[in-house]
């Protein structure tokens, strides 16, 4: 019999797992009533490890709570945590000498790490645009657009940001040309686009992608090139990440059904979840490998043979979304092994949420549930995402 896929019964477990499993674990015990904005470094049962904050992720946590506030219902507590970030981040979190974001402060704001690139600023942007939405706050799309300006001449602008390496080995990176289109998708959805201005980012990224990282011929998907979009033979240009490719893969996928079930997008973004799930899927112990060399090669990273949280949550989008664009069977096979995987795995089924860190093996690496990487985002993206494509939401 062929593998097919019950949207209906599935949309209905993945909102349950957003509302009933993940949400109640993060709140409100995130909310900080004293300095403003969320916490989010959380052991098993939801104790504080650390009162530092991302920067980051209280743009994603926001942006998390206003999508539901904006989709969901309109419950006043959802929009006064994510209100609480927003103003923490406006008040405290940006460095008035250059306009930008520091990456890393204190509970109280004080900053503690600022670093040279700029995505911060691309999750402070949705968060505002998810807040013009909710409210109608004009004050929040100005906020949105000015942030996303920040980020793009940030990561496009020659010159701009300060290097990380020498001039003798240049390259150009997969991470900003993603980023850029979810974050336009988002910008689109929330403040509309007459002038096609975000549009044109996508199709200035998408282009980039196709041209310079996508390797038909050995099917894969690079994260680094040279400018010319060659391979550059060195430990880290040879790095492949499986989870950040099936990510980009289904940003396609969405830009696809947005355009009217695009075929060639389809096509695009199916050619990268597939070349990326069948080089980073675990064939001895399940689950995604968190990276592998493009040659087969040994990966320098010590954690390459990891099983994080976020590959599996961004699979199971992956899967739903490319499974109701084109009822391939695959998708449905896909999709069934990776959630039975992560949820026999990832998830602690006495106090919610899943584990963020688990051994090549599925064992828990340790217990954290929320860290300065992990929050309120990837994994309720995930759920509210399969939710939304299967009709729940």
């Amino acid at each position: 019999m062929a593998a097919t896929l019950d949207l209906q019964s599935l949309g209905q477990f993945y909102r349950k797992q957003l509302l009933e499993n993940v949400l109640p674990f993060w709140f409100p015990r995130a909310y900080d009533e004293k300095n403003g904005g969320l916490f989010h470094c959380f052991d098993q049962d939801g104790s504080l490890v650390d009162s530092d904050k991302s920067v980051w992720a209280q743009g994603r946590m926001a942006w998390m709570l206003l999508t539901m506030y904006n989709s969901i219902e309109k419950n006043a507590d959802w929009l006064k945590w994510a209100e609480s970030a927003l103003n923490f981040l406006t008040e405290k979190c940006v460095d008035n000498k250059d306009g930008r974001m520091y990456f890393h402060v204190a509970a109280d704001g004080t900053p503690i790490r600022k670093r040279r690139y700029a995505f911060s600023e691309s999750f402070a942007a949705i968060a505002f645009a998810a807040h013009y939405q909710a409210t109608g706050d004009e004050k929040s799309a100005v906020a949105a657009r000015n942030w996303f300006n920040i980020f793009t001449e940030m990561n496009f602008t020659p010159g701009k940001m300060a290097p990380k390496f020498t001039d003798a080995r240049p390259s150009e990176g997969l991470g900003p040309r993603m980023i850029t289109i979810v974050t336009a998708q988002e910008m689109r959805k929330c403040l509309g686009d007459e002038t096609g201005f975000f549009t044109q980012w996508i199709d200035r990224c998408i282009a980039d992608i196709r041209n310079l990282f996508m390797k038909p011929d050995i099917k894969a998907v690079m994260e680094v090139v040279s400018p010319d979009g060659s391979i550059i033979d060195h430990f880290n240009e040879r790095t492949l990440n499986p989870g950040h490719t099936i990510e980009g893969g289904w940003f396609i996928l969405e830009e696809a059904r947005h355009r009217g079930n695009d075929q060639e997008l389809i096509k695009m973004g199916c050619d990268m979840i597939d070349w990326a799930f069948a080089r980073g899927w675990d064939q001895e112990n399940g689950g995604l490998l968190y990276f592998t060399d493009v040659h087969g090669k040994p990966v320098q990273e010590y954690w390459h043979n990891m099983k994080f949280w976020w590959p599996h949550d961004e699979a199971l989008i992956a899967m739903v979304l490319a499974y109701k664009l084109t009822g391939e069977e695959r998708y449905a096979k896909w999709h069934d092994m990776v959630r039975d995987w992560s949820f026999a795995h990832f998830q602690d089924q006495e106090a919610g949420e899943w584990y963020g860190y688990l051994n090549k093996d599925g064992s828990k690496a340790n217990t954290l549930k929320g860290s300065l990487w992990k929050s309120f985002f990837h994994h309720p993206r995930a759920m509210w995402s399969c939710a939304h494509y299967c009709g729940a939401i």
